[in-house]
C-alpha cells in the first residue's frame, strides 16, 4: 500500500489498483491513480538548477519550491548526452542504442524511431484509464508525406503518420525538433497548423537557428510561451470535461535550448547572460504550470517530475558565465554530448503532496528510463518481459522505502556513440576524451 504521509491513520491509505482487481472490481481513478506531469527541459544543466547548486548566479525558484515540497535527486542521469536518445528512453524505458539510433540526433525528415509495437508510457497509462497529452518538442521522427513526384517537396497539407497519436497520445500540438532545426511549424494532433509558405534564418551568436521553412504563425520568440499555454490549456480542458479520469501531460520544452531567446520581461533578469535569463523563464513556465493545478484545487493528486534531457550545451557561453562565478555543469567535467558527468548527469526534482515527504534528497543513481518501470510498480501493473528493459521503479526511492541501490548498472552513451558504465561509485569510460564535444 502507499502510505500518505499525514494523516497516518487507516483512512488515509491509498490501495493499489492491483488489489481492485484481485477483488475484481474497478478501482475509481481519482481515488487510485494519480494526475502525472513530466516536465523535460531542453540542455539545461544540473548547475543550472539552484536547489542542486548552491552557487548558482540566480535562484530557479520554482523548480527549487517542487523540491522544497517533494524531494531531490542529486545522481539522475539522462539515458544519453543529447535529446533523441534521451527522448526514446523517457517514453518507452529502453536505451536508445538497442535501435538504430547508435549515435547522433534525429533530424525532422528522419523516420520515426518509436515502433509502433513498443510498449511507451503514454500507452501504458492510455490502458490504465488515463488521458494522455504531449505538448512540445517531439524530435523522434515523423513520417512525412511528399508531393506526387517529388521526392524532396513535403506535402504539409497531409496527416503526419509516426507521431505521438499513434505511440499512446490522445493529443499532441508541439514542434517537430529543436526550435533551431527547421521546418518551423506547429503540429496539432498528426497535422501541421499551417503551409509554411516563407523562410527565416537568425545568425546571431545567442539567438541563432537554421535556414527553413516557417509558418505564418510561427514566431521563434513566441513558442515557448505558446506551448505553455496550450499545456495550461489542456489540463484546464480536462478538468472541465474528464474530472473523473486521470491525466498524463508530456511536457518537453524546446528551452533553454538554441535559440536562446528570453522574453522582455525576463532579459536581464538572470543579472548574467541571455542564457541566463532563459533559464529563469524555464523556471517561470514551470510555476505557471504549478499555478493552474493550484487553481484547479488539484495540486495534491498530482504527482510533478521536473528534469532535462542532458547536460548544457556551450552555446551558453561558459565562459561568460564563470565570470559571473556560474557554471552550468556545477563541479563535473564536460557537458551536453558528453561522456564525462556534465554530460548526462541533471537536475531531478518530485512533488507528490502527501505522499512524497518534503525536503528530503537522495542519492540513489537513476535514470530517465526509469520512468515506464515507477509508474507500472506505482498502478500496480506488471509489464512484459520485453517492455521496458532498461527501466527500474524510482517509486520506493519516492516513498523513502528503498533498501539497497535501486539499479543493478547504468549505462551512458555519447554523442559520437562512446560508452560508460556506472556501478555504485564506480564509472568505467569506454572511450578516450569525452566521446563528445569537450
Amino acid at each position: 500500500m502507499l502510505k500518505k504521509i499525514k494523516p497516518l491513520l487507516p483512512t488515509s491509505l491509498l490501495i493499489l489498483p492491483a488489489l481492485f482487481v484481485y477483488m475484481g472490481c474497478q478501482p475509481e481513478a481519482t481515488e487510485s491513480f494519480p494526475n502525472i506531469i513530466y516536465i523535460l527541459a531542453d540542455d539545461l544543466g544540473y548547475g543550472d538548477v539552484s536547489c542542486m547548486n548552491q552557487e548558482a548566479a540566480w535562484t530557479t525558484q520554482t523548480i527549487d519550491q517542487i523540491a522544497r515540497e517533494g524531494m531531490r535527486f542529486t545522481d539522475a542521469h539522462t539515458g544519453s548526452a543529447v535529446c533523441t536518445p534521451t527522448r526514446y528512453g523517457v517514453l518507452t524505458g529502453r536505451y536508445s542504442w538497442r535501435t538504430r539510433m547508435k549515435q547522433g540526433v534525429l533530424w525532422s525528415w528522419d523516420p520515426p524511431l518509436i515502433e509502433k509495437k513498443e510498449l511507451t508510457v503514454g500507452t501504458f497509462l492510455q490502458n490504465q484509464g488515463y488521458q494522455t497529452a504531449c505538448v512540445g518538442k517531439w524530435h523522434l521522427g515523423l513520417g512525412w508525406q511528399y508531393h506526387e513526384g517529388f521526392a524532396d517537396s513535403v506535402d504539409f497539407s497531409a496527416p503526419v503518420s509516426g507521431g505521438p497519436l499513434e505511440v499512446g497520445f490522445d493529443y499532441f500540438f508541439g514542434i517537430t525538433a529543436s526550435l533551431d532545426i527547421p521546418p518551423y511549424v506547429y503540429i496539432e494532433n498528426d497535422r501541421p497548423t499551417m503551409v509554411p509558405v516563407k523562410y527565416t534564418q537568425d545568425t546571431s551568436e545567442y539567438g541563432w537557428w537554421r535556414n527553413g521553412l516557417t509558418g505564418e504563425d510561427f514566431v521563434h520568440e513566441k513558442v515557448l510561451p505558446v506551448l505553455t499555454q496550450k499545456a495550461v490549456e489542456f489540463i484546464e480542458q480536462h478538468r472541465a470535461n474528464n474530472p473523473q479520469d486521470p491525466f498524463f501531460l508530456y511536457f518537453p520544452l524546446p528551452a533553454p535550448h538554441t535559440p536562446i531567446l528570453p522574453t522582455g520581461e525576463f532579459l536581464g533578469k538572470s543579472g548574467t547572460n541571455p542564457y541566463g535569463d532563459f533559464v529563469l523563464q524555464v523556471d517561470h513556465t514551470v510555476g505557471q504550470i504549478l499555478s493552474t493545478l493550484e487553481t484547479l484545487g488539484i495540486e495534491k493528486e498530482t504527482l510533478v517530475i521536473f528534469t532535462s534531457d542532458n547536460g548544457c550545451a556551450p552555446y551558453a557561453n561558459y565562459p561568460e558565465l564563470a565570470a559571473f562565478g556560474h557554471n552550468p555543469s556545477y563541479h563535473f567535467r564536460g557537458h551536453k554530448a558528453d561522456i564525462y558527468e556534465g554530460g548526462h548527469r541533471v537536475p531531478f526534482v518530485v512533488r507528490w503532496p502527501e505522499y512524497i515527504e518534503a525536503g528530503r534528497s537522495s542519492d540513489q543513481v537513476i535514470c530517465l528510463t526509469d520512468l515506464l518501470a515507477t509508474l507500472a510498480d506505482l498502478t500496480g501493473i506488471s509489464l512484459e518481459p520485453a517492455a521496458g528493459v532498461d527501466s527500474y521503479s524510482m517509486l520506493p526511492a519516492l516513498l523513502g522505502e528503498e533498501e539497497g541501490p535501486l539499479r543493478e548498472a547504468t549505462v551512458h552513451h555519447s554523442i559520437n556513440g562512446s560508452f560508460a558504465i556506472r556501478i555504485g561509485d564506480w564509472k568505467l569510460s569506454l572511450c578516450p576524451g569525452s566521446g563528445g564535444w569537450s
